[in-house]
């Protein structure tokens, strides 16, 4: 199944490190970060498991909930979140689904054969509380994710939801922000950005961050 951006993030019900999660039912009304691990007790993604449970205050000013994926069984998970906790100086506050059966893995074209026919690659996901999927980021199992680049776009992705805006490249919380070539007429250049904006060009229109 290929996932798409703006497809509804299929549900599903798997095992997990926390016990049987029925997912769209955990999500609730919070963002979510998805993302999947090629096997437990494996180095990078050790690292990757105490970075994101670091993050947890960042995440939880966004309304963000993570939740990791793993091919191996539950009682592997807590036994390898105790090796995270004690290695990277944390606490892994969010679950981990115990994907034995290839079940979510398969629903999220998470395993690429050609790489591997039994382990997931590095895929993520961020999904709206409405359950679209909104990025998806592929990675391969040699290279750890940047989570400052997750929390970026989840920056970018709440910042155009409530405003008529697009972020430009290497965009940052606080950086200018681009008008969309949608918005022409005067009066409402002047209503939806009453900070004024610069033009390098007719279709390249730059304006303060509006909720800065």
């Amino acid at each position: 199944m290929t996932i798409r951006l703006g497809d509804t993030a299929p549900d599903f019900e798997q095992d997990s490190s926390i016990g049987p999660l029925k997912f769209h039912e955990w999500a609730g009304n919070a963002w979510v970060v998805l993302f999947s691990h090629p096997a437990d007790f494996t180095p990078v993604c050790t690292t990757e498991l105490g970075l994101t449970a670091k993050l947890k205050p960042e995440f939880d000013k966004r309304n963000v909930k993570a939740i990791a994926l793993s091919v191996d069984p539950a009682e592997s998970h807590q036994n390898w979140i105790k090796d995270i906790e004690a290695t990277q100086n944390t606490v892994v506050g969010f679950p981990i689904i115990a994907d034995a059966d290839r079940k979510v893995s398969t629903l999220y074209d998470m395993i690429h054969p050609e790489v591997s026919a039994t382990a997931t690659v590095r895929s993520l996901f961020v999904i709206d509380p409405n359950k679209k999927v909104r990025l998806t980021i592929t990675y391969p199992m040699s290279t750890g994710r940047n989570f400052d680049e997750v929390l970026r776009v989840i920056d970018a992705l709440q910042l155009t939801d409530g405003y008529t805006v697009a972020t430009p490249g290497n965009w940052k919380d606080g950086d200018d922000v681009i008008i969309p070539l949608t918005v022409q007429d005067p009066e409402v250049l002047k209503q939806k950005y009453p900070k004024g904006y610069t033009a390098a060009r007719p279709y390249l229109r730059v304006t303060p961050q509006p909720n800065k």
